[in-house]
């Protein structure tokens, strides 16, 4: 009776087994069997449970592992704490816990799962008697994973006192440990034992001990182990090569590449995507194309991550045609590859199109967010750039560092200085976010480009650490401001310190002399930079001295030290040195710095604005018509002026007698009534000056 219901119950089971979840078996299976081992019954039927498929869990190593017990089975496709615990709890109510093989599931489980617990891990552990090799290796291995490298250190410590027979894999498990310490200390005491024990010729410890090195930044020592053997794979190669790559010497990857090549060695995917990005350091495109030609060669595995590769390769070298194409012929993408594609059109300027690919993504992670942001950001759109940060926002995208440094930089274009403020109160005072030097920095940029130079202050001041940004972005805040004693002041503060001085900094300390009106200081700086510190003055350093001498009226210097430039005088030059003319009156040369500037820019109606108001402001009106007439004749428009005010975190942009305003009624009465005010409290405007500027507007705007 007994048997033929169980018969009953098997015929059950296997017809509704497609509709069991895996977690249910052992409960319905492990009584089945006890009972059937109680009444001696026929066990055969079981069998078609041990054979259901399940789907291999990332934890699970590539060993082939026959497996057959049903418990076992479902513990192979667990993916929480919670539904191990189950599993466990029938292994040591039915006694199976209490054998090797089952309890190192558990523990590779709890040790190696993404959703495993080391702690749980270490509990098993210490309750197994004589563990084997690869309990000792998982529960190292676990420690790396949860990046507890001491512990994983101390276990194998353990295992040296009480003379555990270790193999090469123990090694390699025990060296990744090492590579989380932020000295190399261990991994060379580590290397004497191995030495010691005569297994530095074995090809994974060694291998794994050259990555130790190099992921230390040790590349001597991991050159010498690399060369002290002649047997090498295509491991070994990859690693010293990508050493190289990792530390911005790609002249030596690519020597150590060829080397690979002629010794025989066949590179694999991993050496061809460490090469290709040796490509983009350098930036070589002619070298990018040869090693995608040796790809196509050789047949290597086309796999996403080599797309992804060669495709940045392309786009870090400029040649986004060949980019497109490979992005086209992809059969599979991923986000690296859509964002790949879009930070390439933004750096290079087209933003309708990576805004485009942006929209058609079909998934988007924070880096995406930032490549588009920070494109627009980086092209003078931050209206743009706030908006869709808006929109990340939105998603639920939490910001990281380097979006918040792209937000901040958006805000110092714009003068959005509420929504700047508001940034360092959510995100830095709130402590949502550390206040990284890199961060500090972008907030000191914000605040002074914004006006608030008292905040920008205060930022320098609580930074526990400066670097050279820090400095120069303070300096040139001040400079910017006009306060020109505080930016010398602060550069004697830095030499100070010993930190050494770059043409930054030198654009910052000449822009304050020439604020400053300071001439023999500017000059002093000026030649010290060469004599003193070896920097050689760039275009904008001239364009600063020409300012400042224009400024105090030494035109005739001026002249000559832009005749003297050792490069082209370019248009910050040409326009510091036209300013002056109008500033001081001197129309000859003022109009010799305007056609040389013409001939830079002859689209610019800036130019024409300033060359007709110098005329305007000696009264010379045939020559305010002749401007006129030149910019009717060439097509040049004059770009109205505009001005913008944040209110209440939103931004407003007002053009020249912009009414588009919803508000511009009410705009316009208030500046009336200021007007009347001023008037009775004496002001007289300066008529013949107001007449010129008229008539420069006039001369202007007609021909627009």
């Amino acid at each position: 009776m007994l048997v033929r219901n169980l018969d009953s119950l098997h015929l059950l089971l296997c017809s509704r087994i497609h509709m069991l979840q895996p977690l249910s078996l052992p409960f319905l299976v492990c009584p089945l069997l006890e009972l059937c081992r109680r009444h001696q019954t026929i066990l055969g039927w079981i069998k078609p449970f041990s054979a259901i498929p399940l789907q291999k869990p990332k934890w699970i190593s590539n060993t082939i592992l026959i497996i057959t017990n049903p418990l076992l089975l479902t513990l192979e496709s667990c993916n929480s704490m919670s539904e191990l615990k189950q599993i466990q709890a029938q292994m040591t109510r039915t006694g199976l816990i209490t054998h090797t093989f089952p309890v190192s599931r558990v523990l590779s489980f709890c040790a190696l799962s993404v959703s495993g617990d080391i702690n749980h891990a270490h509990t098993i552990f210490s309750q197994i008697g004589e563990p084997n090799i690869y309990i000792w290796n998982t529960m190292i291995r676990g420690y790396c994973k949860a990046k507890s490298p001491d512990s994983g250190f101390l276990l194998f410590r353990r295992m040296v006192r009480e003379q555990v027979d270790m193999d090469s894999r123990t090694f390699v498990f025990v060296l990744k440990a090492c590579e989380q310490f932020q000295r190399v200390t261990q991994g060379e005491e580590l290397h004497c034992l191995i030495y010691k024990l005569g297994c530095d010729g074995d090809l994974l410890i060694r291998n794994g001990l050259i990555h130790l090195y190099v992921k230390h930044v040790c590349l001597g020592s991991a050159r010498l182990l690399f060369e002290a053997y002649l047997v090498r794979d295509v491991v070994s190669w990859t690693t010293i090569i990508n050493g190289y790559a990792q530390n911005n010497l790609p002249e030596e990857a690519l020597k150590l590449f060829n080397l690979m090549l002629l010794s025989g060695a066949a590179p694999n995917e991993v050496t061809m995507i460490v090469v290709l990005s040796v490509c983009s350091q350098a930036g070589d495109l002619s070298l990018g194309k040869s090693i995608h030609r040796y790809i196509e060669k050789k047949n290597v595995d086309h796999s996403l991550n080599l797309m992804n590769a060669l495709m940045d390769m392309y786009v870090k070298c400029g040649c986004l045609t060949s980019a497109k194409e490979i992005f086209d012929r992809m059969e599979v993408r991923d986000v690296f590859s859509w964002t790949t594609m879009i930070n390439g059109y933004a750096k290079d300027g087209n933003l309708e199109f990576a805004r485009k690919l942006f929209d058609e993504m079909p998934e988007r992670n924070i880096i995406s967010w930032n490549a588009m942001i920070a494109g627009y950001s980086q092209k003078s759109q931050p209206e743009k750039a706030l908006e869709l940060f808006r929109e990340m926002e939105k998603a639920h995208v939490v910001p990281i560092e380097s979006t918040l440094v792209c937000v901040l930089s958006a805000c110092g274009q714009s003068g959005s200085l509420d929504l700047g403020q508001w940034f360092h109160y959510y995100y830095v005072d709130q402590k949502r976010v550390k206040l990284s030097v890199i961060l500090a920095n972008a907030f000191i940029d914000m605040y002074a480009k914004c006006g608030n130079i008292d905040a920008a202050v205060e930022v320098f001041i609580i930074m526990a650490e400066k670097d050279l940004v820090s400095w120069n972005s303070m300096i040139v805040g001040y400079a910017v401001h006009g306060y020109a004693e505080q930016a010398l002041r602060l550069f004697d503060q830095m030499r100070s310190k010993e930190i050494v001085p770059d043409d930054i900094t030198f654009v910052g300390v000449l822009s304050a002399c020439s604020h400053g009106g300071l001439v023999i200081q500017g000059k002093e700086f000026f030649g010290n930079m060469r004599r003193v510190y070896g920097i050689e003055p760039k275009a904008e350093h001239y364009a600063c001295m020409i300012d400042l001498l224009g400024r105090v009226g030494l035109l005739e210097e001026a002249n000559k030290l832009i005749t003297r430039m050792p490069m082209e005088p370019d248009e910050a030059a040409w326009g510091a040195l036209l300013n002056a003319c109008r500033m001081h009156g001197n129309v000859e040369l003022g109009k010799f710095a305007a056609d040389k500037l013409l001939q830079l820019d002859p689209k610019d109606s800036g130019i024409y604005a300033l060359l007709a108001n110098m005329y305007a402001s000696r009264r010379r009106w045939d020559d305010v018509r002749m401007v006129r007439s030149m910019m009717r004749d060439r097509g040049i428009k004059k770009n109205p002026g505009n001005s913008l005010i944040e209110v209440d975190g939103k931004v407003h942009e007002f053009l020249v007698a912009d009414k588009s305003h919803p508000q511009s009624e009410e705009i316009y009465n208030i500046l009336d009534e200021i007007l009347l005010l001023l008037k009775s409290e004496g002001y007289v405007p300066n008529t013949s000056q107001l007449m010129g500027l008229l008539e420069v507007s006039d001369a202007v705007f007609s021909a627009a």
